[in-house]
């Protein structure tokens, strides 16, 4: 079976709805989602979307705070254009339903989502790193308010076709069929029917978000296995400062939660951390203390488990009243008490957990990669913006802002030639599976040797044992893969298990500490390495100035 379009979207967030909406004024869409359409990192999204959008911040003053929180490897162009471009970019989703709050509605005690007034001042949250209050939200409950938007707008539009239950295989390039390097579309697989279908398009747009579920601990949804990066890098793209994984520093600790993220506008809001015992220890952590960057607050979180040798610390609001912090925080509420804890009234045991991934696949202003015809927005593209740690609430900002670039970059383009003659999936003598078990045992191996090896803390010595436990694990996983018939659960573990050795490739070669990477063997920043580390598949991590 073949299926032709336009554009092919492989992901649901933001950055690929906002992509799609846009692009399908150019031409047919197809969206290409591996479980439902609203599930997405995106949904999860709890802070909101930094822009400047009060009369008493200043664009200056978010490019600096963006540029300091990524030490010195920012592309500055590039946070120039997110930053100037965002302010339009929010209005716009306020055009298309999206209900933020607005400033009256926090000063009422209440959060009604309104959009009367779509000129009305927004009540704006103020997050660790940033020295304005510059987030747009919708509650605590910001992405999930996003995604219904757009699927609104998706579902109206009869130019876009969405598949879900379809997982991306590989990518389709012409170079393996004796042709040029060039991104003809994607072997797709339909979940449901267990075939794999051959999808080609005009232009392929990676928009499949982050890999945190490579770590044994992830603020991320179960879909956030670094599909788009694996792809895109066995197909030759260039990938960019994989190192840089950042770990939330406020997860819930609980025995029965599952991926909770506990937003950073509580710390924006004053709560503060502490040790069991209730000690306040960010004083004399950073200058900002509470509201530090994110890589520091999580490595002080870290050092302070292992020294105590406790299992999580506390996050305490109690100071605010209590009809403050469940209208304010309505989400996050009513998720700790589903779990016996009141917030308003005790702290909360958080841990840090894997959160967002800062490298991706390389591309230029537009998200074009270096493989011709092959796109990549949103948490799966190394775009610059973040360089090694992303200010909070910028993650949303640029999948709107690179969606929207990439669409006008694609607006002209070539539909005419005729599609290229490539071959269908072949299965070859794959066979069903009777040892399933395979899979789940060097996924949790996998996800635990990342957990403790190249986490929050690194060293050498733990980056060559993790090293050489993905390299065996992947001939397994290889093994596997052509022997039995694909699933998802199977393209899952091929995808993490790839992501892992990139991950562990570039800190290898970064023998500094610098943001998110931090190793005990290197604690300074070395100058030399402040460029980005470029991979491309068969070269090792290398140094390269951009």
């Amino acid at each position: 079976m073949s299926i032709t379009c336009d554009f092919l979207v492989i992901g649901s967030g933001i950055a690929g709805l906002s992509f799609a909406l846009d692009a399908s004024a150019h031409g047919d869409v197809v969206i290409v989602t591996k479980r439902s359409a609203e599930e997405s990192n995106t949904r999860y999204a709890q802070g909101g979307i930094a822009a400047v959008l009060d009369r008493d911040d200043s664009f200056e003053a978010h490019i600096k705070d963006t540029l300091v929180a990524g030490a010195g490897l920012c592309h500055e162009r590039v946070v120039e254009i997110c930053v100037t471009e965002g302010p339009e970019l929010i209005r716009k989703l306020q055009a298309m339903g999206a209900r933020f709050d607005f400033a009256h509605d926090a000063a009422a005690g209440g959060h009604a989502l309104a959009n009367e007034e779509r000129h009305a001042d927004l009540d704006l949250h103020l997050e660790g790193g940033h020295s304005a209050r510059r987030v747009a939200h919708a509650a605590d409950m910001t992405g999930r308010e996003v995604e219904r938007a757009l699927l609104a707008q998706v579902a109206a539009n009869p130019r876009i076709r969405v598949l879900e239950e379809h997982m991306a295989v590989d990518l389709i390039t012409l170079a393996k069929y004796g042709g040029p390097e060039v991104c003809v579309g994607c072997y797709v697989l339909d979940v449901g029917a267990g075939k794999v279908i051959k999808v080609l398009a005009h232009a392929t747009i990676l928009a499949s978000g982050g890999a945190g579920k490579v770590y044994l601990y992830t603020t991320n949804p179960d879909v956030a296995t670094g599909d788009g990066v694996a792809i895109a890098h066995r197909a030759g793209a260039e990938v960019a400062n994989m190192e840089f994984y950042q770990f939330h520093p406020t997860a819930l600790y609980h025995p029965q939660a599952k991926n909770f993220l506990i937003s950073e506008a509580l710390r924006g809001e004053g709560a503060i951390l502490r040790l069991i015992d209730g000690t306040p220890f960010m004083q004399g952590k950073h200058p900002l203390a509470d509201l530090a960057p994110r890589d520091v607050v999580a490595r002080a979180i870290d050092f302070e488990m292992k020294r105590t040798g406790a299992d999580h610390v506390l996050l305490d609001i109690t100071d605010k009243p209590e009809g403050f912090v469940k209208e304010r925080f309505p989400g996050i509420y009513a998720e700790c008490l589903r779990y016996g804890i009141d917030i308003a009234n005790q702290p909360i045991p958080v841990v840090p957990a894997a959160h967002f991934q800062c490298g991706g696949v390389s591309t230029d202003l537009e998200g074009r990669t270096t493989c011709p015809g092959l796109w990549a927005i949103g948490e799966c593209a190394f775009t610059g913006l973040h360089g090694a740690n992303r200010l909070a609430s910028n993650s949303l900002l640029e999948g709107l802002v690179f969606g929207a670039r990439a669409a006008r970059a694609l607006k002209d383009v070539e539909r005419t030639k005729p599609w290229p003659d490539v071959p269908e999936w072949d299965v070859g003598e794959a066979g069903r599976s009777d040892e399933a078990v395979v899979i789940t045992q060097n996924w949790d191996e996998l996800r635990r040797c990342m957990w403790n090896y190249v986490g929050i803390v690194r060293s050498d010595k733990r980056l060559r044992r993790a090293a050489r436990r993905i390299a065996l694990l992947q001939e397994e996983i290889a093994e596997y893969y052509w022997n039995y018939f694909i699933t998802r659960d199977l393209l899952e573990l091929r995808n993490i298990a790839t992501v892992a050795q990139l991950i562990v490739e570039c800190a290898s070669a970064r023998r500094e500490s610098r943001g998110l990477h931090y190793t005990v063997d290197y604690t300074e920043l070395e100058p030399k390495f402040a460029r980005d580390m470029l991979v491309k598949r068969g070269v090792p991590a290398h140094l390269r100035g951009r």
